[in-house]
Formats: structure tokens, C-alpha cells, sequence
């Protein structure tokens, strides 16, 4: 019984590093898909998340490579904003990235009468900056007067996990409302 207890000991002790290599060997895999499996067409939508690309991990890409099969099929308009939203995503530095994704999760994490109520006051900030671009004579960002998306009920969309790179909202020019700030800090981008 001893000896056969030792064996297993020893057995354990020796087959212990093989399977910790064999897991570590797995994990090391690559980010799936690297930039140059992208289809051209891909390559051409994703273009302003080109240098960020090798360092998202394999779902974000998963994400990614699916909003670009989908843009095709967008609607002029909407691929330029989301052409807009991706280049302001990327400007972002990972901390305001990470900041933006948190005010995001705090947004979804609210009752469905207060992300009404604070989709209501950001509308109403986009529309004030709207006419306070108008009153300066500068040129009018199509993103403040786009009109928001809502579901066939008329509620708001369910929002979907920060992480989601699909999930991509306008950068403000200035800060949103003092009590939409209070509640929620203001939607923000979600991406990447």
C-alpha cells in the first residue's frame, strides 16, 4: 500500500508540470482574427481600429468583424456616424476608455424609468448644444439632431453590455446636464 502510494505521489509530482504547460500552451493562442485574415472589406470598415487591433482580445474582435459584415447594409448615414464614433473611440485613451465602459455599466444597472428619464435630459442637452452651435454660426454636428433610436413600443432600446464594441455613443462636446450627471455621469462610449 505504501509503495503504491509513493507511486501515485510521484506520478502526480511528474505529471503536474506537463498538464500546467499544456494549459499555459493554450492560453497563449493569438487574438482571433488577426488584421490580415480580414476580408478587404473588413479591413476598410475597421481602418480607425487599425493600430488598437493587436491589442483587443478575441471577442472584441468577434465584435468588431461583425458590426463591419453588417455595414454594408447600413444606411449612408449610419455608417458614417459609426466612421465617426470609431475614429473618437480610438482617440481615447485606454483610462477614458475604461471610465466610459463604467459610466455605461452604471446606465444599464438603472431602473427602466430613470434610463428614460435620463435619455429624455440628454436629448435635451444635445438639442441645447445643437442651438448653441447654431447661435455661433459653426457647422452643425448631424450627430446632435440624429434622431434616437427606440424600440416598435416606443421605449428605449435595451442596452447592451459595455463591453460590446457595437455599443458605440457620441463623444459630448461639454459636459451633459448637472442632474443627468448625477445620476449616471451621461452615456459614453462603449467600444472596444
Amino acid at each position: 500500500m505504501a509503495k503504491t502510494l509513493v507511486a501515485v505521489i510521484v506520478w502526480l509530482c511528474l505529471a503536474a508540470p506537463v498538464f500546467a504547460a499544456q494549459v499555459r500552451s493554450e492560453t497563449k493562442k493569438p487574438p482571433r482574427p488577426a488584421w490580415s485574415e480580414l476580408t478587404p472589406a473588413q479591413q476598410k470598415v475597421l481602418t480607425p481600429l487599425a493600430p488598437e487591433w493587436d491589442k483587443m482580445d478575441t471577442t472584441r474582435r468577434k465584435k468588431w468583424v461583425g458590426i463591419a459584415d453588417r455595414y454594408p447594409k447600413m444606411k449612408p448615414r449610419a455608417q458614417q456616424r459609426l466612421q465617426k464614433r470609431m475614429q473618437d473611440w480610438a482617440k481615447l485613451t485606454p483610462e477614458e476608455r475604461k471610465a466610459a465602459r463604467e459610466k455605461y455599466r452604471k446606465l444599464k444597472q438603472l431602473p427602466p424609468d430613470q434610463r428614460r428619464e435620463v435619455k429624455t435630459e440628454w436629448e435635451r442637452y444635445q438639442q441645447s448644444l445643437a442651438r448653441q452651435q447654431q447661435r455661433q454660426g459653426a457647422p452643425l454636428d448631424p450627430s446632435l439632431t440624429d434622431p434616437p433610436s427606440s424600440t416598435p413600443s416606443g421605449e428605449a432600446p435595451a442596452a447592451q453590455a459595455p463591453d460590446d464594441d457595437a455599443q458605440l455613443a457620441e463623444k459630448p462636446a461639454a459636459s451633459p446636464p448637472a442632474s443627468t450627471a448625477a445620476t449616471t455621469e451621461a452615456p459614453a462610449p462603449a467600444a472596444q
